[in-house]
């Protein structure tokens, strides 16, 4: 039986009778909307069985349009009135001021001749017609989960987007993550107080793991008297939101809640990239100069920088392309192993012997596979705590038999547990290598210096592309509130803001795709094995590969393009 959608439009006061949706409609995008639909009839988080249906609507020539909720669906008869933005001054030199309602962002941009139009989401900005009166609004701003580069500058730009395109005043930050709802003061925002916040790092407000109790919360935005909720956090922040726009829709309240998605790691999905990644993969760079300075300084140095990456190799990915002074890019999409012919001690041993040092650079969630203990305990988010790569690959290299093609090695450790570069501290012991031509045993003094670049990474303010972004981040959500809709999350897809559901950027999340160009153009700048079997190779090309087709056409480019990211996982 093919799926049947109630599909509703925002612009009108009602809703369309339900529209059957076909496979000839969906040809390639009906595989992974389908997907999207069995995922939404799975109970997650959501305490009732009445979670909302998706609002997918179907088009000529393949077009498929997911829309996110609007007022509308749920409170009839609700009054609109006229966007002051057609009065702001600063905006009488736009040619034109409102998005059209029918504008929608394509999910896929790469197409060929004969190929459905595919997936589209509402494109993000002002519209003609608002659902609340500048006096009448009351905002709050929570961030929520771990540190990330321009989250001041998110918080800046709400609060100056509310008070100087609507006119709104009434603004609150919620201190200390989803807690704060219930069990902490609140902050009054105003363009003043936030004026030089950007120039921070960190959130002014403070932040949490954990916390949620959706009852209390929406309790607090009842009795408060709230009717716009920006949350700023990231995949378990923002189902945290979607469990709270449930709720709220149940009561029947008008409160829109909108998602500004944050993780430095970059791994949310759909949306191209998130705040705060460009900022860390530039701080990044200090870590691996300083790992090169050092293993160069000395004979047969190897420096190994841990950047983060608990899921998604990004940061190390593209630090490693700017650098181009690494050897050796570990992620946790792409296995490896140590000993062997083609493990990485022979790749170590043999770039040694070539040019006399090398830098490695590991992602947190690498190589977790490989480490003996297992551990299931969960932080406060729900993510499974780790065992640190960075000790273990140290300890191994330790106490590895070096050949005399190696002579004698120092370990430069270039950590990421906490603190900041200090050359003092270090470990020092001795390594020991077999000589190929007797028994003996030779010991060699090694050092290992701890550099710790994570918190120097998520601390600072945001850079100059990161701060933009930002700002383009909270407009866009701003204009989305204000024009009643409710359960989103905002970010670019393919270059322009889009709203979308939640559901969609918590339902998976984004991964290096090692059969992509960009991790072959990696592969090319370090000269590193890819450490991966023919057969493991295969069954990667296998799961990436779309839908058959009548006519197959040639792949074009990769290049982690937002639909072939979200149907990998």
């Amino acid at each position: 039986m093919e799926p049947r959608f109630r599909c509703f439009d925002p612009s009108s006061s009602g809703y369309n009778s339900p529209i059957s949706v076909t496979r000839n409609h969906f040809s390639n995008s009906y595989c992974a909307s389908t997907n999207i639909i069995r995922s939404l009839r799975t109970p997650s988080m959501d305490r009732n069985s009445n979670k909302s249906e998706p609002k997918i609507v179907s088009g000529d020539a393949g077009y498929v349009f997911e829309d996110v909720p609007h007022f509308t669906d749920y409170i009839p008869n609700l009054p609109t009135y006229p966007n002051p933005l057609k009065d702001n001054p600063s905006y009488s030199v736009v040619k034109q001021y409102f998005v059209n309602d029918d504008d929608t962002v394509a999910q896929k941009i790469v197409v060929h001749k004969s190929s459905p139009r595919g997936m589209h989401l509402r494109r993000a900005g002002p519209r003609q017609k608002v659902y609340f009166e500048s006096d009448e609004v009351h905002a709050c701003i929570v961030t929520c989960g771990g540190l990330c580069p321009g989250l001041n500058t998110v918080i800046r730009e709400i609060v100056c987007g509310l008070y100087h395109m609507y006119g709104v005043n009434k603004i609150l930050g919620i201190e200390g993550g989803y807690r704060g709802f219930y069990a902490r003061n609140t902050v009054p925002l105003t363009p003043k107080v936030v004026n030089d916040i950007h120039k921070r790092g960190g959130t002014i407000l403070g932040t949490s793991r954990g916390g949620h109790d959706t009852s209390k919360i929406v309790d607090s935005i009842q009795d408060r008297g709230i009717n716009q909720v920006y949350i700023i956090g990231g995949d378990g922040s923002q189902k945290g939101a979607s469990v709270i726009y449930e709720e709220i829709k149940r009561r029947g309240l008008k409160v829109a809640v909108a998602g500004i998605p944050k993780t430095i790691d970059n791994d949310i999905p759909v949306i191209d990239k998130s705040f705060g990644f460009d900022t860390a993969v530039e701080e990044a760079q200090r870590a691996i100069n300083a790992a090169h300075v050092e293993a160069e300084s000395v004979e047969n140095g190897v420096g190994v920088v841990k950047l983060m990456g608990r899921y998604s190799g990004f940061i190390a990915m593209y630090a490693t392309l700017a650098s181009r002074d690494v050897d050796c890019c570990l992620i946790p999409e792409s296995p490896f192993f140590l000993e062997g012919p083609g493990g990485l001690f022979e790749f170590i041993q043999k770039r040694l012997k070539e040019i006399g040092h090398m830098v490695i650079v590991i992602a947190e969630g690498a190589g977790q596979e490989l480490l003996s203990e297992s551990q299931d305990a969960q932080d406060a988010s729900g993510n499974k705590v780790l065992q640190d790569v960075g000790l273990w690959l140290s300890q191994k290299i330790k106490v590895c038999n070096w050949t005399r093609t190696s002579s004698f090695l120092f370990l430069k450790w270039i950590y990421t547990i906490g603190g900041i570069y200090n050359s003092e501290v270090a470990f020092v012991g001795l390594f020991c290598k077999t000589s190929e031509d007797s028994h003996e045993s030779q010991a060699y003094r090694f050092i290992f210096i701890l550099v710790d670049p994570t918190y120097m990474i998520r601390a600072v303010p945001s850079n100059a592309s990161d701060n933009v972004y930002c700002t383009l981040l909270a407009h866009s959500a701003v204009h989305g509130a204000m024009a009643g809709y409710t359960g989103f999350t905002v970010g670019p897809v393919n270059g322009r803001h889009a709203y979308i559901p939640f559901y969609r950027v918590t339902e998976t999340q984004n991964k290096v795709v090692i059969t992509d160009r960009m991790w072959a153009r990696l592969l090319s700048s370090t000269n590193q094995p890819s450490f991966l079997s023919a057969k493991v190779i295969a069954q990667a090309r296998i799961e990436e590969e779309p839908p058959a087709q009548e006519d197959p056409p040639t792949q074009l480019d990769g290049e982690n393009c937002k639909d072939h990211k979200s149907t990998s996982k």
